[in-house]
């Protein structure tokens, strides 16, 4: 009576033998998730670096143009800025380069684009003024600040 069953020990070791073939299945499958991850997770590394030496180069070049007559430094000012917040530069980087994110503040009520050529004549023409001014007040600033900037990398 206390004899096991030999059928019954060969349905049991059948059991384990399966349920260890399907976590064997199971974990070769999550290997390989998770090798696909780590090659995606580099991509995106270095497609992340690309995109940072891109924004870097822009931010040269518009250091570069700061001053001459193709871009106002309101604009140089504002996508200097723009692209400094994108690479989310520490709050020590933005205020040794105060210049540009103070000039785009004083500047920030003025419409761009579409809303600036949809004023009228006159509205223009008191805003140039007013860009002008404000222009008058920082370009010394700008200046030092876009001259400090060339060669930085952030």
């Amino acid at each position: 009576m206390n004899e096991f069953p030999g059928w019954l020990l060969l349905l049991a070791l059948f059991v384990v033998a399966t349920l260890a073939f399907i976590a064997g299945y199971y974990l070769y499958k999550v290997y390989k998730m998770r090798a696909q991850q780590k090659v995606a997770l580099q991509e995106l590394e270095l497609k992340g670096l690309e995109q940072r030496a891109r924004v870097n180069n822009s931010i040269q070049i518009l250091a570069k143009a700061v001053g001459s007559e193709d871009l106002t430094i309101t604009e140089a000012s504002i996508r200097i800025s723009v692209l400094l917040d994108g690479l989310s530069v520490s709050e020590e980087v933005k205020g040794e380069f105060s210049a540009f994110y103070q000039l785009r503040q004083a500047t920030s009520h003025m419409p761009i684009l579409e809303a600036w050529k949809a004023l009228e004549k006159k509205d223009k023409k008191r805003l140039t003024k007013e860009r002008e001014a404000l222009e008058a007040q920082h370009v010394e600033f700008v200046h030092d600040a876009a001259r400090r900037i060339i060669g930085r990398t952030f």
